[in-house]
């Protein structure tokens, strides 16, 4: 008898959990692991926040919402999207969700069939492709380089459309590099969008982690449909307010696909939870003093970790304009992405992520999240530096 589907022989997860799980393991050894695997922020979720969501629960909110969100979330939400990126969804162009991974797999599972292609970049995010061979479809991958930055060359992306390409997925600020695209590549991109009538999927969950060094900015390539015809936009709460383990977000898109999204999660998880949707409406409604704080002091670890790095014999390191990892090659230092991150967990007591993890063409190169406080990002920079002695 065959013990398993063929869904569950194929599920990969995702391997910064069990980096995780190696340096917990090593914890309990009672080493001193300095955690720079894992893109949770140190920071605690905004007070406000919290006493929202407890006021919620005295109040009543603890039983079924409606599967595609409460309204008051929905309408607030749009009023934040009308702010940051200069166009009004209606309330049925958002789906609530808990957080922004089960918006990939909504997306994909009611947009593409098997053995149709998505377009991911190579590095990216671990759950892109896990998620898109789950549902059967093809991973087509548009290289990086550290040359350019690690944006997407259009040219690049271009090349690779074919009849069967149903979907493009872009990412900025991107995970794991850290790199932003300018308006000229993000317009660029919706152009091959719509020349080949496919959709795009943009990832902003980092969105608000931009540190605007000389032009860097924050686009959307949604400001040229307002998610109308064929841009899906990805947000979640869990890195820009420290609410990863809240897990809440919301995806914008046409409304007819928001339609069978919203029946999909309904199908299989039901609803978010009222009272979080709630706190999601103190952190969009309220002062933003905390987040802008937070942001603040990732920029000031950015620039420590750079520095750092980029005076560490046979490391270097591009610096990244948002969110909060940076993606330094390590070709120079003779190891491979695992063997160097092996090292760091087992000699140096840091626990990192193997750049090739992301994708082939992060073989030579390594993540480090920056979450983390200056002194433990000071004291993990001085381990690095005497484990390569």
């Amino acid at each position: 008898m065959r013990e398993f589907s063929h869904i569950a022989d194929n599920l990969q997860g995702q391997k910064m959990f069990q980096i995780l799980a190696q340096a917990k393991k090593l914890e309990q050894k009672g080493n001193n692991v300095i955690h720079l695997e894992i893109g949770d922020p140190d920071f605690d979720s905004p007070p406000n926040v919290i006493d929202a969501a407890c006021d919620a629960l005295h109040s009543g909110y603890t039983h079924y919402s409606i599967s595609a969100g409460m309204e008051e979330f929905r309408e607030v939400a749009a009023k934040v999207t009308q702010r940051s990126r200069g166009f009004l969804p209606t309330i049925d162009q958002i789906l609530v969700t808990p957080g922004a991974n089960i918006q990939l797999y909504l997306a994909f599972a009611c947009l593409v069939n098997p053995g149709e292609e998505i377009i991911v970049t190579d590095p990216c995010f671990v759950s892109y492709t896990s998620i898109i061979e789950l549902c059967g479809a093809k991973v087509v991958k548009v290289p990086l380089y550290e040359k350019n930055e690690f944006k997407i060359d259009p040219d690049d992306l271009r090349k690779l459309v074919t009849k069967n390409t149903k979907m493009i997925i872009i990412n900025s600020p991107h995970n794991p590099t850290g790199s932003v695209m300018n308006e000229e590549e993000i317009k660029a991109i919706y152009d091959i969008a719509e020349l080949h009538d496919i959709y795009l999927l943009s990832d902003e969950v980092y969105g608000r982690m931009v540190y605007q060094d000389k032009d860097t900015q924050f686009y959307s390539p949604s400001v040229y449909d307002q998610c109308r015809e064929r841009t899906l936009l990805v947000h979640s709460f869990s890195k820009s307010y420290a609410m990863t383990g809240w897990r809440i977000g919301a995806i914008t898109a046409p409304e007819k696909v928001i339609k069978r999204m919203a029946l999909l999660l309904e199908t299989i998880t039901s609803c978010v939870s009222p009272f979080v949707q709630l706190a999601a409406v103190q952190a969009m409604t309220d002062s933003q003093v905390y987040v802008d704080g937070m942001i603040a002091e990732y920029r000031k670890r950015r620039d420590l970790i750079v520095t750092g790095l980029n005076q560490i014999e046979g490391i270097h390191c591009v610096n990244p304009g948002g969110a909060f990892y940076v993606f330094p090659n390590i070709t120079d230092t003779g190891l491979t992405s695992e063997e160097f991150s092996e090292l760091m967990l087992e000699t140096a007591n840091v626990a990192i992520c193997p750049g090739n993890y992301f994708g082939e063409a992060g073989e030579g190169f390594v993540r480090f999240c920056f979450a983390n406080s200056e002194k433990n990002i000071s004291n993990a920079l001085y381990r690095i530096n005497n484990a390569l002695i």
